[in-house]
């Protein structure tokens, strides 16, 4: 008990007691002026009424569905890619490793002025390189191009984390038997053949695990977005943690804020409560 107390007391004040401060600001007015009034019979679910009439919520809901599924899909697929090419390399295996998962180790601010370098349309390395070898038609304006200012983000976050889903998917690849591949030798299973009937459906868990945390970090891309398009990217590269910030600390809009907010919990423990459920029946929870 001496030792389990006070990191519970602290993290059930400060961690589990906000989240429900949170909820509770949202079934109030507050403005940032005026102190709500903490009363039972003064809470309601007009912010999340309003929410529901907000065009700026459903275009930030689904720019944020979009990010999360196409950023976590992207990510699993070069993240296994580079995990094969790795495990099948004889030398230098660490220096590969370490400059692949590099990139991870930066903070969303870093990447963020980085790529924001990178994609200027004029002095911008990428749009250099494609005018540099005759495809102009190629040097776009990548971040102020409505319609590409999501996917823009979305390459630059897989460029981040696929480093940690080919280190997931790397250290399963070592746990499997040499004698499975050996065996799909034996049957004449080509390179290809092995890994796509042998290898990879034995890498789920692998998979599983690494989409639940991608997930998560997709929540938080915005550091990302504040970092590249302000507090306003618009329409078209809006998220709901950018929404919510935009509310709560530019219009004063607490409630509403707040509101944003307790959707944004929902979601994560949306992803996160049926992965653990299943390492519990796996187990390992």
């Amino acid at each position: 008990m001496p030792f389990w107390l006070p990191p519970t007391v602290l993290l059930g004040i400060f961690v589990y007691g906000g989240i429900l401060w949170n909820f509770i600001i949202s079934l109030t007015d507050f403005a940032g002026i005026v102190r709500p009034e903490y009363a039972v019979g003064n809470f309601d679910f007009e912010m999340y009424a309003q929410m529901l009439q907000d065009p700026a919520f459903w275009d930030a809901a689904t720019n944020t569905i979009v990010l999360l599924l196409v950023f976590t899909v992207l990510c699993l697929i070069v993240g296994l890619a580079l995990a094969i090419v790795v495990d099948n390399v004889l030398k230098w295996q660490g220096v590969f490793r370490t400059i692949l998962l590099l990139p991870f180790s930066l903070s969303f601010v870093v990447t963020a002025v980085f790529w924001q370098w990178m994609y200027n349309p004029e002095i911008g390395v990428i749009n250099t390189i494609f005018r540099a070898i005759g495809l102009d038609v190629l040097a776009l304006n990548w971040i102020g191009n409505p319609s590409l200012k999501l996917y823009s983000v979305i390459i630059a976050l897989v460029w981040q984390f696929s480093g940690y889903a080919m280190i997931i998917y790397l250290a399963n690849l070592r746990t499997i038997p040499d004698a499975h591949y050996e065996a799909a030798r034996i049957d004449g299973s080509g390179f290809f053949t092995m890994y796509r009937k042998v290898i990879i459906p034995q890498l789920s868990s692998a998979a599983v695990s690494s989409a639940v945390v991608l997930m998560v970090f997709s929540l938080k891309a915005f550091t990302w977005l504040f970092v590249v398009f302000g507090r306003n990217p618009g329409p078209s590269a809006d998220i709901l943690g950018v929404m919510m910030y935009r509310q709560a600390f530019a219009a004063n809009q607490w409630a509403y804020g707040a509101a944003l907010g307790t959707v944004l919990f929902t979601m994560t423990i949306v992803i996160l409560a049926p992965y653990l459920y299943w390492q519990y029946q796996r187990g390992e929870l």
